[in-house]
């Protein structure tokens, strides 16, 4: 936080030219250009990998994800349940352009429906 703070306000040149850097290659030459290119509706991918155990001393060890790409471009992502893997939860991200929510919500619903994957939640007990 303090060296956010650091960085000056939200309106200087540099902030503003990484915005737009970051908007151009996210937009019309990522998410845009792959979604024309091939001609989806819609770009799939894990959510991310199984969760681990919190590590009391380092904290979560997360192995990455795919809501970036959508995040940097401002674009809508939606996460269903996609299953386990050795009884931990996984996800499955639809992600697309501006105004894409309509068939993203149609996408991820019609997975659901066919894939019926959802286990309700348990909570095991601790590890120590």
């Amino acid at each position: 936080m303090i060296k956010a703070e650091e960085k000056g306000p939200l309106t200087e040149k540099p902030y503003l030219d990484a915005v737009e850097k970051c908007r151009t290659l996210s937009r019309a030459r990522g998410i845009d250009a792959a979604m024309d290119e091939q001609k989806l509706d819609a770009i799939i991918a894990p959510s991310g990998g199984p969760p681990a155990v919190t590590d009391l001393l380092y904290g979560d060890r997360g192995v990455g994800g795919s809501s970036t790409p959508a995040a940097v471009a401002g674009y809508p992502n939606i996460t269903v349940p996609a299953g386990d893997v050795k009884g931990l939860p996984v996800g499955l991200s639809f992600f697309g352009r501006a105004w894409s929510e309509a068939t993203l919500l149609r996408l991820a619903y019609a997975f659901e429906q066919l894939a019926h994957v959802r286990k309700p939640p348990t909570y095991a007990p601790s590890v120590r």
